[in-house]
């Protein structure tokens, strides 16, 4: 029988495991707060936490990280229980240190002390076998500035289907 695609045993590229796969975005994230600069940070996990990644089952939804003593951490990511796990199963809404390095840290301190921010992860995902968060400094957006980022993007759809020759009801 013939495979269709590579040979069996060719070396795999070093550009397929470079590729980000993404395990959940916080989207509410984007719509609430303005996001003024964005952080990429290790996580430091269980095994039966990254098997639970692996299957797609977690949540950053009410999500926030803070500094306490000088570490980084994760607060409120629900990330399931594994199933197949036993006793040595984790906490769904565990605190995970995450690991960032020492200066970066000091600077996001500043930052959050100085300006009043806030840090919200807005992702997970798997870069080269390590799970990753990308963590934002943002600010608490107004209800105001909401409705008009939403009329904003009706009127990007409109003008879009217009290009197109669709027309409007």
């Amino acid at each position: 029988m013939a495979r269709s695609g590579s040979k069996p045993n060719a070396p795999k590229s070093h550009s397929d495991k470079d590729e980000r796969q993404t395990i959940t975005t916080n989207r509410k994230a984007r719509h609430d707060y303005i996001i003024l600069e964005t952080f990429e940070a290790g996580i430091e996990l269980r095994g039966t936490e990254v098997k639970s990644l692996r299957d797609a089952k977690a949540q950053l939804v009410d999500a926030y990280a803070l500094i306490e003593h000088g570490q980084l951490y994760l607060k409120n990511a629900n990330i399931a229980v594994y199933d197949p796990g036993s006793f040595s199963n984790h906490e769904p809404t565990r605190s995970s240190r995450l690991l960032m390095h020492r200066a970066e840290i000091r600077k996001i301190q500043i930052h959050l002390e100085q300006s009043g921010l806030t840090m919200v992860p807005l992702s997970l995902y798997f870069l080269r076998g390590k799970v990753k968060v990308e963590l934002a400094l943002v600010k608490g957006r107004k209800t105001f500035d909401k409705r008009e980022k939403m009329d904003e993007r009706r009127a990007r759809r409109e003008i879009r289907g217009a290009m197109r020759g669709e027309r409007s009801e």
